[in-house]
Formats: C-alpha cells, structure tokens, sequence
C-alpha cells in the first residue's frame, strides 16, 4: 500500500501548517477596485486562495495583519463581510469556535 502524503498549507491568519484539509480556502471575487472576500470549503472556485483556520481567532488575526491582500496579492481593502459572517454562522451554529462541535 502507498501512502500518499498530504498536500501542507500555511494558514495566513497564525501562519502554522496543517494539512489542506483542515484549512478553509478564502478567495477573492469581484472587481479588482473593489474585491470582496469569500469563503470556499469545496475549494473549487477559480482564482488564487489563501488558506485559514476555520477558527474565528485565526480569521481576527488575519485582518490585524492584513495578510489576506498580500496572501491574494490584491490592492487595496478586501471587503470581508461575507467571510465573517461565515466565521459566525458556523460558531454560532455548533457553539464551538471551529464549528465542528466535540
């Protein structure tokens, strides 16, 4: 049996690596004067991703950093209000940080 190894990415937000999975993929959409971050668990939409944490701490860290303009080598400031009411839904839904419950 061959063991495969998983493909790493580094999560923008506290810049540890995890296997791919276990990040969530954040994309760019829009128009270049005005991108507008979105969410991508399927990881299937086109364009460049950055990789994060589903955990709203991570996500915090990142907008205090501004990694996600350098990550998705973007200008200007993403609108990320649809990436953070994901970040809420899913903490609010499972009342666990991650949203995957315990």
């Amino acid at each position: 049996m061959i063991r495969r190894a998983l493909p790493q990415r580094t999560c923008v937000g506290c810049r540890q690596r995890a296997p791919a999975g276990e990040l969530l993929r954040i994309v760019a959409v829009g128009e270049e004067s005005d991108p507008r971050l979105r969410p991508d668990p399927a990881r299937r939409l086109p364009g460049r991703g950055a990789n994060l944490h589903p955990d709203p701490a991570c996500f915090a860290q990142a907008l205090r950093r501004r990694a996600f303009g350098r990550a998705l080598r973007i200008t200007g400031v993403p609108d990320t209000s649809e990436l953070a009411a994901h970040f809420d839904a899913s903490t609010t839904a499972s009342g666990h940080p991650t949203g995957r419950g315990l």
